[in-house]
């Protein structure tokens, strides 16, 4: 497994696959909602299996907090743990960047997966793109 990191708009072909393919394709959000502003500020995560990217994240800073989002996994290689590896790795780097505290907006169906990785979720249930999200955060 490999993982490679970019910077803003630098690199994000093998991102953009994914999340295409996860938002766009499976979930219907519209292209336009899924690649926003946040991606030429973001630090973009891709995990490789044998040469194949399969899985995605991004991490944005704003003022007080680092924002993560767009974490995905590709169908085939869901339920092996790459979704736990993405954020573990997600999370190093928010700390290696000197945040106090990350904040994300959880799918409502990924709301179980993010406690298990100590989120807490805060604030009323709202509606991103069609789906129910809620917001959660941690401190580190």
């Amino acid at each position: 497994m490999e993982v490679k990191w970019s910077k803003g708009k630098e690199d994000l072909i093998d991102a953009v696959k994914i999340r295409e393919e996860v938002f766009v394709k499976e979930q219907n959000v519209p292209i336009e909602i899924e690649m926003d502003a946040f991606d030429d500020m973001a630090y973009h995560i891709v995990m490789y299996e044998n040469g194949k990217p399969i899985a995605v994240g991004r991490l944005v800073e704003k003022e007080k907090y680092f924002l993560i989002g767009r974490v995905a996994v590709l169908k085939d290689y869901r339920g092996k743990n790459y979704g736990k590896a993405i954020m573990k790795n997600i999370l190093e780097k928010a700390n290696e960047l000197g945040a106090k505290e990350v904040r994300l907006h959880a799918q409502l169906t990924a709301k179980k997966f993010y406690e298990k990785l100590r989120f807490e979720p805060y604030g009323k249930i709202f509606d991103e793109a069609g789906i129910a999200h809620i917001c959660m955060k941690k401190y580190l």
